[in-house]
């Protein structure tokens, strides 16, 4: 661990991939250890795709994947030689992926209340629009709180 080098004057409100609230959550449909993160692993706090012949999750799209949003569930491992946080599960690892429920995600274009959630076909990445933007899917999640570019805001199915 590094030295300190900020001082927050308020906590945060949370890091993408955390529950929001305690509302109830559902998770994608699956047997006990049947999704494992693929090849390149999975980025919490995005969305992903599980092929369902394989089990494996990525987060670049997948034929006939099933998508969900994947939650921080301390599963990440900082594997890069002197990184201070990581937000990478490494291939090979469990995942757990939910497609109801309130997350936090962070928003690179920034968010506002109510515009629909998308997610990249790319790298899973989440975005905020009210029409879809191009190489993205409707995640049938909407945006629950505003936010500036760069920024977290609370996502609910």
């Amino acid at each position: 661990m590094s030295f300190q080098k900020t001082l927050n004057r308020d906590l945060p409100v949370g890091i993408e991939g955390d529950f929001a609230s305690t509302n109830p959550y559902h998770t994608v449909l699956a047997g006990e250890g049947a999704l494992k993160a693929g090849a390149d692993g999975v980025v919490i706090g995005a969305f992903a795709w599980a092929d369902p012949s394989t089990g494996l999750v990525s987060n670049k799209q997948v034929q006939n994947g099933i998508l969900g949003f994947v939650r921080r569930d301390n599963t990440a491992l900082i594997t890069q030689y002197l990184a201070e946080s990581s937000l990478l599960i490494p291939a090979g690892f469990g995942i757990t992926l939910y497609d109801g429920g309130d997350f936090w995600a962070r928003f690179e274009g920034g968010a506002t209340v109510g515009q629909k959630v998308f997610a990249s076909t790319k790298d899973g990445s989440v975005v905020a629009a009210d029409t879809a933007p191009s190489d993205t899917v409707d995640t049938g999640f909407v945006v629950a709180s505003n936010a500036e570019a760069s920024s977290l805001a609370k996502i609910t199915k």
